[in-house]
């Protein structure tokens, strides 16, 4: 096996993705032959490798799983305080993690591999990946509010304004809402800028991967061609968008452009 990065090493195992791995060996929590990891150091596989008191094994087969996350589940491998996380949740022979959040108070669709190159390509908010939920609020929605939403709505908390978006009215109190980005608590926090208070979240899609009829709290393997056109999407990502705008224009209006921050918070 030809020398690679350790933390590029530890990503091709599924242990975690490289920016992970880099807080890891920064942490101590990573050794290399009973010595404790360097930043930066080269690998090539012979060595023994241990990860957080676990020995670090073969390359296993690539795997991409789509689940069902219920509420009160959270995304996280270690929180010791978490009473259901992602490890007490899935009983799967290798191990995976989560390749995006959700809120612990959200449900839907959230993926889990082992595949350390696709975790790193998804947590490049940079990229614009496309995800996709269903809200429902505590009262009934403004369509001004749906056009604010959908230009960009300044977070004073993370002192940032969000990306323009596409959103469409579902209900009287509900919307679906494409996102690009992926910021903490995006859209409770856009909701709450605007009034609103978010009763229930719903993720549906990510990229192109769907959630359909998987049951709550289930999970299934990708195949091999959701792997491919994930791919795909996640390298050429042009065409993903239109197929989303062409979803969204069936039922409702579609807004572009960015609000300005200086423009009147509610």
């Amino acid at each position: 096996m030809e020398l690679m990065r350790l933390n590029k090493f530890l990503a091709s195992r599924g242990i975690c993705s490289r920016r992970e791995a880099d807080r890891l060996i920064e942490s101590g929590s990573v050794t290399v032959n009973g010595a404790p990891a360097q930043m930066g150091m080269l690998v090539d596989g012979s060595e023994e490798i241990i990860c957080e008191g676990k020995k670090v094994g073969e390359e296993q087969k690539k795997v991409v799983l789509l689940y069902h996350k219920p509420a009160g589940v959270t995304c996280t491998q270690r929180d010791a305080h978490a009473k259901r996380t992602i490890a007490t949740e899935i009983d799967y022979p290798l191990r995976v993690t989560y390749a995006g959040r959700l809120d612990k108070e959200s449900e839907g669709l959230l993926l889990l591999t082992n595949d350390g190159d696709l975790i790193e390509e998804m947590m490049r908010g940079a990229n614009g990946h496309e995800k996709e939920y269903e809200v429902w609020v505590n009262r009934p929605i403004q369509a001004s509010d749906l056009k604010e939403m959908a230009a960009g709505v300044y977070l004073e908390e993370l002192d940032v304004t969000t990306r323009p978006c596409e959103v469409r009215k579902t209900g009287e109190k509900s919307f679906r809402i494409v996102l690009t980005q992926g910021l903490n608590r995006q859209i409770r926090r856009m909701c709450e800028t605007l009034g609103y208070r978010v009763v229930h979240l719903m993720r549906y899609r990510v990229v192109n991967l769907e959630l359909g009829d998987l049951p709550k709290g289930q999970y299934r393997e990708a195949t091999a061609q959701e792997v491919e056109g994930l791919w795909k999407a996640l390298r050429f990502g042009a065409g993903q968008k239109k197929q989303t705008k062409a979803k969204l224009s069936d039922d409702g209006e579609k807004h572009a452009g960015r609000r300005k921050q200086g423009n009147q918070r509610r």
